[in-house]
């Protein structure tokens, strides 16, 4: 018997008033109780799909079918009235709101007699978590939870409205392994009470275990749709990107040698005047990548901050080459040989309105290469120096003089990358060096930072991609609330070890 589609999108397209083509006449085909996985890279137009079909954003051209009838959705709570709900990837939780009333926020209707009953909504909720095995504290503040029950309490609220297809976009970005597990066995629950997910993602090991068919998307068209028992990473990729991709890294095996960075007893105050780093020790070797893993907001960006001089250290000590540069700044620290790829490419990485030429030389623009006299730049030779970054990197634009923001996110992130290791660095620091990039600049990114490594340079890779540091990593630290909870080889842990020390158990413990 032929199935049905739940939800059918045909011929859409997208077109923003600057005259970006976000889409490009795309077809999508859902199947009640399927898990249907959608890939694409960076900028692919997956995400925009799924607003339009969630109400968030109107198409240019196209039609919606749910259940086999046209549809028009004006907003979210139209698609939410026709069985379709949104997870973003961002939380949309008001924090200081219990669990209980961020899952019946925007239920209550209007007028004075139409006030949602709070404890009938809480014996209906509490029907749901029996129902699944998936527990949230209810009367707990949102900005109390973890990460992981943060976006259970996200995937209640749709839920509780009924839903019959449920999005997610790029649901695991801020999990533990052992929270990914735990999602996994809830939306094979949800699969098995008929329920349908489409799920957003670029992890392809994720996409290979949960999904029934995969949906890939490339410059706004669809590229195909497989079974995902008939596909391989290995096929998912090159659609995703059209060429052939190098999934593993080859990272040959090195003898690291003296310690280029040395942090000893480093203590940081957070923004809110917590400590964020709690007394923190390790050191980075010559020809080696130290890689820190952990749920973001552990203390892993004051540690960075405090490293490259953008924070103040309240106390311990911080050496490069041997030399105390515990509190120096930025340019200094930049001259005595560190390089910094920021965790935030558009806020911290780039000037986004200016060009690539002067994108290219930001931190290096005071060296007397690039100064014709003191105080003016050499612009003929920033632009020698951004053409030849452009080319060395394979580097995607449209000319030195164009802004950096007509530049793609992956084409963003090669630049600045590009733009450090040219300051000849002997240590580096790659802070979420892949964040938002595209499968394929993100295999160039990984084989460059291994290839430092070869030079015997010292590199410190911070990222929240578990795989990315397992990969690239030579010694690695597990870090919870500012403190690492073992520094182990990669090869020699589980990823269920790496999920336990991420969660706050010390590495001693678990061995026992």
């Amino acid at each position: 018997m032929e199935r049905v589609p739940i939800v059918e999108m045909k011929g859409i397209v997208k077109v923003y008033p600057d005259g970006t083509k976000a889409l490009k006449g795309v077809d999508l085909v859902v199947y009640q109780g399927e898990i249907l996985g959608l890939l694409g890279e960076n900028g692919a137009g997956k995400t925009t799909l799924m607003k339009i079909l969630f109400g968030m954003l109107q198409p240019t051209a196209g039609k919606i079918f749910v259940k086999g009838k046209e549809v028009r959705f004006k907003s979210p709570s139209d698609a939410i009235a026709h069985g379709i709900g949104m997870v973003h990837q961002h939380f949309t939780l008001v924090e200081v709101f219990d669990a209980l009333h961020n899952i019946i926020l925007g239920m209550e209707g209007h007028g004075l007699l139409s006030k949602i009953d709070v404890e009938r909504a809480r014996r209906k909720i509490e029907r749901l978590m029996e129902e699944l095995n998936f527990r949230v504290p209810l009367d707990v503040p949102v900005e109390e939870l973890p990460v992981g029950v943060q976006q259970r309490v996200e995937i209640l609220k749709m839920l509780y409205r009924d839903v019959e297809v449920l999005i997610l976009d790029e649901p695991t970005a801020v999990l533990t392994p052992i929270e990914v597990r735990e999602l996994f066995r809830v939306l094979r629950q949800l699969k098995a009470r008929g329920k349908t997910i489409i799920f957003i993602s670029h992890k392809l090991n994720e996409v290979m275990e949960i999904t029934d068919r995969v949906t890939v998307i490339r410059k706004g068209k669809v590229v195909g749709t497989v079974r995902t028992s008939e596909a391989t990473p290995q096929l998912l990729a090159r659609m995703m990107v059209g060429r052939d991709v190098v999934l593993r890294i080859e990272k040959p095996p090195k003898e690291p040698g003296k310690p280029i960075l040395r942090v000893e007893k480093l203590r940081v105050i957070g923004d809110r005047g917590e400590v964020a780093v709690k007394d923190l020790s390790f050191e980075v070797r010559a020809g080696e990548i130290f890689g820190i893993a952990g749920v973001e907001g552990n203390g892993q960006t004051e540690l960075i901050e405090a490293i490259s001089g953008l924070r103040k250290v309240e106390g311990g000590k911080v050496y490069l080459n041997e030399k105390d540069i515990t509190g120096k700044g930025p340019k200094e620290l930049y001259d005595m040989g560190m390089a910094h790829i920021p965790e935030d490419r558009t806020h911290m990485g780039l000037i986004l309105d200016m060009t690539v030429t002067e994108n290219s030389i930001l931190g290096l623009h005071w060296r007397p290469k690039f100064q014709r006299f003191k105080g003016v730049i050499n612009w003929a030779r920033a632009r020698e120096h951004a053409q030849h970054l452009i080319e060395q990197f394979d580097i995607s634009a449209p000319g030195t003089e164009a802004p950096v923001k007509s530049l793609s996110g992956g084409n963003q992130q090669k630049l600045i990358v590009a733009r450090e290791v040219s300051k000849e660095p002997v240590f580096i620091i790659a802070a979420q060096p892949t964040r938002g990039v595209d499968v394929a600049s993100t295999e160039y990114i990984r084989n460059y930072l291994v290839k430092l490594r070869n030079e015997d340079k010292a590199v410190l890779l911070v990222s929240a991609d578990l795989d990315e540091v397992v990969q690239l990593s030579d010694r690695m630290g597990v870090m919870y609330e500012g403190e690492f909870m073992g520094v182990v080889k990669p090869e020699e842990v589980t990823t269920e070890e790496i999920g336990m020390m991420m969660g706050g158990i010390r590495y001693e413990e678990i061995r026992k």
